[in-house]
């Protein structure tokens, strides 16, 4: 999976993990991946639900430890 931009959100909470993760994709181009580490439980399910309502995809999620990552492609 070719990432283009990743975004370490460790230690933050709900929304700032979201919300820094729409910045980042509204600098990126249609097609590109953004990847996201976080550390809060609740990512997995905010991440979801992000992707529905903003037409991006959510390509994979994964736990590795105690990270959840989220790769996304932006519509």
């Amino acid at each position: 999976m070719d990432i283009h931009k990743e975004l370490d959100t460790r230690g933050l909470n709900c929304p700032l993990p979201i919300l820094k993760a729409k910045k980042s994709l509204n600098e990126m181009e249609s097609g590109q991946l953004l990847k996201v580490v976080s550390t809060d439980p609740g990512s997995v399910r905010d991440f979801q639900a992000f992707a529905r309502q903003t037409g991006n995809d959510l390509v994979e999620q994964q736990t590795v430890g105690d990270d959840f990552i989220h790769v996304l492609r932006r519509r």
